[in-house]
């Protein structure tokens, strides 16, 4: 049974109608599709320790099947291949390589983040984006990286140090604070927020999806923008704001960022996106009154990406 005792099928049918409330007939076809989609094993060369050229000849010599990503030079997708046999060679362990599915390279990509950098990683385990993000610095420049659960928070150090990312430091606490403790201090902010995970959903597996009732999203949107509130402080004028989620819902993409705009109005605004995806299946994101949709990025869950939703904003100079 899933959550206040009702079944499997009826927390699956609530999440479902959700999300059909957000999109068009045509949209939802491709969500479904999506759900029941599996997608390849990804990853990225650490080009703090390697290059992907180094990486390719290691996997080729190995028997790996790859195909390169047309939009990141860094990434490979491995269509024939289980994580678990990348999770016992060298490449991996010595920290070469890192398994990150496409979706979440983009953010790190979208914030374009410069050599030098001062960047804050609000909500940052296990340290995918934070560790992309050392290295497209090239190891310079300084990331507070921000976990509030101490057992994922040492994951994260975990996998920092494998990956040689020694420009990031660790802060375990309440991402909600670190505006006034931090306040003009970065050039660039990441938020991954935590969210109902609804562009994860594979149907077939429950655990990606029995925990999600309505009362689960109105509290994560509440807490969605107590982290914006707390990223713009921590802005320097002119910095870079990086929204992500890995949800589906309009409450928790477009809501959150239209409630931003709002909150500092005239102090923030979007910014272009930049990317030019393959076989990614977009949506167009809810247009902002005064503000369009042109700084915002919606993927669609897909056989190559999970559903995705990024929006980059600038704070006022």
């Amino acid at each position: 049974m899933g959550r206040k005792g009702r079944s499997s099928d009826e927390v699956f049918g609530e999440l479902f109608e959700a999300v059909a409330a957000c999109y068009e007939p045509h949209d939802l076809f491709r969500i479904r599709a999506g759900f029941r989609a599996r997608r390849p094993v990804t990853l990225r060369a650490n080009t703090i320790k390697t290059d992907i050229r180094r990486v390719m000849e290691v996997l080729r010599r190995d028997g790996f099947k790859f195909n390169r990503v047309p939009w990141y030079e860094e990434a490979l997708i491995l269509p024939e291949t289980r994580e678990r046999d990348l999770e016992v060679h060298g490449l991996y362990r010595e920290g070469h390589i890192y398994l990150q599915s496409l979706s979440s390279m983009l953010p790190p990509l979208v914030m374009r983040p410069r050599p030098g950098w001062r960047v804050l990683d609000l909500a940052a385990a296990p340290g995918s984006k934070t560790t992309q993000l050392a290295a497209l610095m090239g190891n310079t420049g300084y990331i507070l990286a921000n976990e509030i659960n101490p057992l994922r928070a040492a994951r994260l150090k975990f996998n920092l140090e494998r990956q040689g990312a020694g420009i990031v430091e660790v802060r375990l606490g309440d991402g909600k604070r670190l505006g006034e403790e931090w306040d003009g201090s970065f050039d660039a902010v990441l938020l991954d927020a935590p969210c109902s995970g609804t562009g994860l959903v594979v149907e077939k597996d429950p655990s990606t999806w029995r925990s999600w009732s309505p009362e689960l999203v109105a509290h994560l949107v509440k807490e969605q923008k107590k982290l914006m509130a707390a990223a713009f402080r921590a802005l320097k004028p002119g910095g870079i704001l990086v929204y992500a989620t890995c949800t589906l819902l309009r409450e928790e993409n477009e809501g959150v960022v239209r409630w931003t705009l709002e909150n500092y109005r005239g102090r923030l605004f979007l910014e272009r996106i930049d990317l030019a995806l393959s076989g990614a299946e977009v949506a167009a994101p809810e247009p902002i009154p005064g503000h369009g949709r042109e700084g915002m990025l919606l993927l669609l869950p897909s056989k190559l990406y999970e559903g995705f939703f990024l929006a980059r904003l600038r704070k006022k100079a």
